[in-house]
């Protein structure tokens, strides 16, 4: 868990927290109180129209936003605001389908129930994020709730200098150097982010992508062929030979019939 620093009155997150489930709301209220000495609820909401209202009266920092409410979503509600100046952590009830479309943009969700971990590590993620950059991951996470297939999905990836924004099936294979992936791309680009080759795995999995090696993910719809000799690689569209882990054989070639059949 985040440890925060003690902060004045006027540094404090002016936080409006933005639910139609009343027990909701008061959950969220205490655990703010209790695991969030950063935060200053300014206000509650119970929908798009009173949570505006709200927004427009109080001029938070951070806003807490139920995706789904009686009279609209949240994202009807940011359409409303715009231009707005504060941050979003989004509150849902899982869905795989919108979980992962948060997750492919990078923005910061939590389930409900909520858990006090997770809540103060949202917050503190909050903390730091860019107006400018939420933009840009908001007008992904649209775009992935529309697409209907994985050629339309785009993945959002962060490095200090730069956020950038990738048709998924451009990226041909990922490699791991400790607590960072690179991404090697369709034109030969490459990207590296300060996040572990697992995350990254269980995120692409879903879209076509198979861990060879514990070093090296790939994109199963590029590889060209598989070759057996020297321990076995697999060889991808821009001719990169990738090892093959010996535990991973079996499962790969049974995965590459699959797709070439």
């Amino acid at each position: 868990m985040p440890i925060f620093r003690k902060k004045s009155s006027t540094d404090l997150l002016r936080t409006i927290i933005i639910d139609d489930e009343p027990h909701m709301r008061q959950s969220l209220e205490k655990l703010l109180l209790k695991h969030c000495p950063n935060v200053r609820i300014v206000g509650t909401a119970d929908g798009m129209a009173s949570g505006l209202e709200s927004i427009r009266k109080r001029n938070p920092d951070l806003v807490l936003l139920d995706i789904k409410m009686d009279d609209g979503t949240g994202f009807d509600l940011l359409k409303k605001a715009e231009p707005f100046d504060f941050k979003v952590i989004f509150i849902t009830a899982y869905d795989q389908y919108a979980v992962e479309a948060f997750r492919f943009s990078a923005l910061d969700y939590l389930l409900k129930p909520i858990i006090p971990d997770n809540l103060v590590e949202a917050v503190h993620k909050a903390e730091e994020q860019k107006i400018s950059d939420l933009e840009i991951q908001l007008n992904n996470l649209k775009n992935n709730l529309d697409a209907d297939n994985k050629s339309k999905k785009k993945i959002i990836l962060k490095t200090l200098e730069n956020i950038h924004i990738l048709s998924v099936d451009d990226i041909i294979w990922c490699s791991s150097d400790a607590n960072y992936t690179e991404f090697h791309l369709s034109g030969g680009g490459k990207i590296i982010v300060s996040r572990t080759l697992r995350e990254y795995e269980e995120l692409l999995k879903q879209s076509g992508f198979f861990r060879v090696h514990k070093s090296f993910l790939v994109n199963l719809s590029k590889i060209i062929r598989i070759d057996k000799a020297d321990g076995g690689y697999v060889v991808m569209n821009n001719n990169d030979r990738i090892p093959i882990g010996s535990t991973k054989k079996e499962q790969l070639l049974r995965l590459f019939e699959e797709l070439t059949n």
